[in-house]
């Protein structure tokens, strides 16, 4: 969807006298912010507005940021905790069988059996647990959790919108 937003960053505080931000990067490419000249503004209840960035500088694993209009403590205040956004289609590309964790939910959710695909749910959401993320999947049976590991999680197809997996035996019983 063109019009999808993903956010970069979440606005933590003032930083300095001149409206600029303290910013704790969303994203794993840090380096999109050296070129970053526009972003959208979260505003809660209504559509994003795009906002100019004039400058942009690390400091101790934050991004200052300095937006075109905000130029006292207090204008910069009025961001506290809103998110920096860009258009989903602006997202860093990445290599080949890789993806990002949000294009997943939506998903099909398919096994094989006898040659044949057997529909198993969508994905709800994902859990992050500080190892393998898990794969909340709903299913006609009610909710089952699949780890997101490569050996169970066998195919994405982010395009198609399916995730094949072999799960073991005693993951998942589709003949309930």
């Amino acid at each position: 969807m063109p019009d999808r937003f993903l956010a970069v960053a979440r606005v933590v505080r003032p930083q300095g006298r001149r409206g600029e931000v303290l910013a704790e990067p969303l994203t794993d490419f840090s380096a999109r912010f050296k070129e970053l000249r526009e972003v959208f503004l979260e505003n809660p209840g209504t559509a994003p507005q795009p906002i100019k960035v004039e400058n942009v500088w690390p400091h101790k694993g934050r991004m200052v940021i300095k937006f075109s209009g905000v130029d006292s403590i207090s204008d910069a205040e009025s961001l506290k905790g809103r998110h920096l956004l860009i258009l989903a289609e602006d997202r860093m590309p990445l290599p080949p069988s890789h993806y990002y964790l949000w294009e997943l939910e939506g998903c099909r959710v398919v096994t094989e059996r006898s040659g044949q695909q057997v529909e198993v749910g969508t994905v709800t959401g994902i859990e992050p647990t500080g190892g393998v993320d898990v794969l909340q999947v709903a299913t006609p049976h009610g909710e089952v959790l699949i780890p997101l590991a490569q050996a169970i999680c066998t195919k994405i197809d982010t395009q198609a919108r399916t995730i094949l997996i072999d799960p073991p035996e005693d993951l998942l019983d589709i003949n309930a």
